[in-house]
C-alpha cells in the first residue's frame, strides 16, 4: 500500500470513530510505529487530524460537529484530571448534585468516590456506571432516561421532564465551548435543552472546561457566562479569557497542571 493510500485510510478511520491509536494502526497496516507516526504528522500538517498522546483525533470545525466520547477523552487528559480534582473539593457529604455528560464530568465522577451520602442525578450512562463502581455504598445514583447522543448523553423530552421536577444543591456542567457573547455552548440542539433543564434544577452552577474550550461556540447556548457561579479551568487559559470570565462569573478556579499528555 502506498503512503497516500494508507494516510487516506487512517483519515477515514479517524473521521468514522473520532480517534485512532498508533498501536492499532501498526497492527492493522503491518508497518512500523515510526511509519504510522509520520503518516499522522502528514495528516496533522494538513489540518486533518490533531495529534494526541498515543494517536490522533479527527479535527472538527463546524458548530454542529460533535466527537464521540473516546475522541474527546484523548484530549487534554492531564488538564481534565486537574480540573476534576479541584472541582471535587466543592462537593460536601450528603448533598444532592447534578452531573452532565462529558469526559471532564466523567473524570469528576471518578474523583467523588470517597464522598459519602451523595445523591447524584446524571444524564450520562458513563457517569452513572463509574459512580456505581467507585462510590460509597451510601451514594444514590439517579439516571435520567432519554435518547443517546455521540457523547453518551441521554437527552430529549424524557430527560427534560424528569429534570424539571428535581431540586439540586449543585450542578456540574461540561461544555463543548465557552466564549464571550455565546456563553457555554454545545453542538447538539437536543442536548442543549436537556442541559438547560439540568442547570435550572440546581441552586448553584459549576462549569468544568479546559482552556481549549475558550473561543469555541457550538450551535446552541446552554447558559450565559454570567449564569455560572463557578468556572473551573486550567492554567493554560489565556489572560484575556481569565479577565473576561472573572468579570462575569462569581468565582474562577484555576487548576495547576503538573504535566501534559
Amino acid at each position: 500500500m502506498l503512503a497516500r493510500q494508507r494516510q487516506a485510510a487512517i483519515l477515514d478511520e479517524a473521521r468514522r470513530t473520532g480517534a485512532v491509536r498508533v498501536s492499532e494502526l501498526v497492527a492493522r497496516f503491518g508497518v512500523s510505529d515510526m511509519t504510522i507516526r509520520r503518516d499522522l504528522d502528514v495528516l496533522a500538517g494538513r489540518g486533518l487530524v490533531e495529534k494526541v498522546y498515543g494517536g490522533a483525533t479527527a479535527v472538527l470545525g463546524k458548530s454542529t460537529d460533535e466527537p464521540g466520547f473516546e475522541a474527546k477523552f484523548a484530549r487534554q487528559r492531564a488538564q481534565k484530571e486537574a480540573i476534576a480534582e479541584l472541582a471535587a473539593t466543592l462537593v460536601r457529604p450528603g448533598t444532592a448534585i447534578g452531573i452532565s455528560a462529558g469526559t471532564t464530568t466523567w473524570t469528576l465522577a471518578r474523583a467523588l468516590g470517597s464522598v459519602p451520602g451523595l445523591t447524584v442525578v446524571t444524564n450520562s450512562i458513563r457517569v452513572a456506571n463509574v459512580l456505581d463502581e467507585t462510590s460509597q455504598p451510601t451514594c444514590t445514583v439517579v439516571l435520567t432516561g432519554g435518547v443517546r447522543t455521540p457523547s453518551d448523553a441521554l437527552v430529549g423530552p424524557v430527560a427534560v421532564h424528569s429534570l424539571r421536577r428535581l431540586h439540586l444543591d449543585l450542578v456540574f456542567l461540561g461544555v463543548h465551548g465557552m466564549a464571550d457573547g455565546a456563553g457555554f455552548t454545545t453542538p447538539n440542539l437536543t442536548e442543549s435543552e436537556t442541559n438547560r433543564a439540568l442547570v435550572e434544577a440546581g441552586s448553584r452552577l459549576v462549569v468544568l472546561a479546559d482552556h481549549t474550550k475558550w473561543g469555541i461556540a457550538g450551535i446552541s447556548t446552554i447558559a450565559d457566562l454570567a449564569e455560572a457561579n463557578v468556572v473551573v479551568t486550567d492554567d493554560g487559559l489565556p489572560e484575556l479569557a481569565r479577565k473576561i470570565l472573572a468579570e462575569q462569573v462569581d468565582e474562577l478556579l484555576i487548576a495547576q497542571v503538573d504535566g501534559a499528555d
